[in-house]
């Protein structure tokens, strides 16, 4: 509404500023010809140059980015991220975390209490005692079966009793492994029958499902861990900008409605195009910030590379019935003893904007060495150019 009131304002500041000069007259001759001008011509007096501000200038080559407005969310990586089971379930005996604390990697974060552990620990040192004991006796068979002191048959027999015994002492080891114990530190003096659950990553607790005398299963998840030094953003894309990102982009991104400006570095391209049209970017946090947590929600920027092109100021481009166009000086001729300068409007294409400037796609035969453009003063001339009928000169 704003834009639609300035030109309205302006177009009436210049029917005001420019008096007409032909066919309102009444003094003129009746035989005098009044001059038609084409529709893309504009002539202005030099007083009324002067009064609409018009300066003129030469189209440049500039170095224009292009920035994409997106949003997205923070991420954790999957290796910045936990969730703390326990492998053979059991009772929660003691808990000493809530949400939201920081946490180390292997810190106790509760202990689980269960007569499986005890079966377990005990199974492990009958298996190992035993297998010392076969052990030495299928080394004392396999010297006697040297000497043809035994049989064949005595051989096999020890050396199937201990290879089992060997997979089952095994077996039991990984089984203490997993909850936890470890089994060149067990003997029949600290079998015990609960088992602390430790932290796998350091970081904060983002969830707690457990409490006291609870009884969890080994598909329950008791803690959730983040790890908040490693974050990532997941940014989603329309598919028409998917060739306007690439690897090594640079970002700035806002958390929520925040005003400080945090930093991020495109690492990664979606490889496809979701059923919803969207294109998903991943870009890594590069900045130090504070308070950013997983599954915040941000506003970024996306800058690309600069490249150089065709660009005028923003205010040389006029819209006009969905066209965009330009004014560039056609001619300076004198009438009645005056100096007036004719102005050719130009139809052209926009491109990228950035710092002031707008890119301009040109006609084929224009001559961007020669023609000098309007800058400064172009939208006076489009009022102008919309009451011609007033205006000429």
């Amino acid at each position: 509404m704003k834009k639609i009131h300035i030109t309205a304002l302006v177009a009436i500041a210049t029917v005001l500023l420019f008096p007409s000069c032909k066919g309102t007259s009444k003094t003129a001759p009746e035989t005098e010809q009044e001059e038609t001008l084409p529709e893309d011509i504009v002539e202005l007096r030099q007083d009324q140059i002067n009064v609409a501000g018009i300066q003129t200038g030469s189209i440049e080559k500039r170095s224009l980015s292009r920035t994409l407005k997106v949003s997205g969310t923070v991420c954790a990586s999957p290796q910045s991220q936990a969730s703390v089971c326990v492998p053979m379930g059991g009772f929660i005996k003691k808990s000493y975390l809530i949400p939201g604390n920081a946490v180390r990697k292997g810190q106790v974060l509760a202990v689980v209490e269960n007569q499986d552990f005890v079966d377990i620990q005990q199974s492990y040192l009958e298996a190992k005692d035993k297998l010392e004991f076969v052990a030495a006796d299928y080394r004392r068979q396999h010297e006697l079966y040297k000497n043809d002191v035994t049989s064949q048959k005595n051989l096999q027999q020890i050396t199937s009793e201990y290879k089992t015994l060997q997979a089952q002492k095994q077996a039991y080891r990984q089984k203490l492994q997993m909850i936890g114990i470890n089994p060149a530190r067990l003997t029949a003096n600290n079998i015990r029958s609960s088992v602390n659950i430790v932290s796998p990553i350091s970081g904060f607790v983002k969830t707690v499902n457990i409490n006291l005398g609870k009884y969890v299963a080994p598909s329950d998840i008791l803690f959730e861990i983040v790890n908040s030094n490693d974050l990532f953003l997941e940014l989603t894309l329309f598919d028409k900008d998917a060739d306007k990102v690439s690897n090594g982009q640079s970002i700035h991104f806002f958390i929520n409605n925040e005003t400080e400006q945090h930093e991020a570095l495109i690492y990664q391209t979606g490889k496809s195009i979701g059923e919803d049209k969207t294109y998903k970017v991943y870009a890594r946090i590069s900045s130090k910030c504070k308070n950013i947590l997983p599954g915040m929600y941000v506003n970024a920027l996306i800058e690309s590379a600069t490249s150089k092109v065709t660009a005028l100021p923003s205010d040389a481009i006029v819209s006009f019935d969905d066209k965009n166009y330009i004014f560039i000086v056609s001619k300076h001729k004198q009438e009645k003893g005056k100096p007036v300068t004719e102005y050719r409007m130009i139809e052209v294409e926009k491109g990228l904007s950035d710092n002031g400037y707008t890119q301009v796609i040109l006609p084929p035969s224009f001559d961007t060495q020669a023609s000098q453009v309007v800058i400064k003063g172009a939208y006076n001339l489009l009022a102008a150019k919309k009451n011609a009928g007033e205006m000429s000169c």
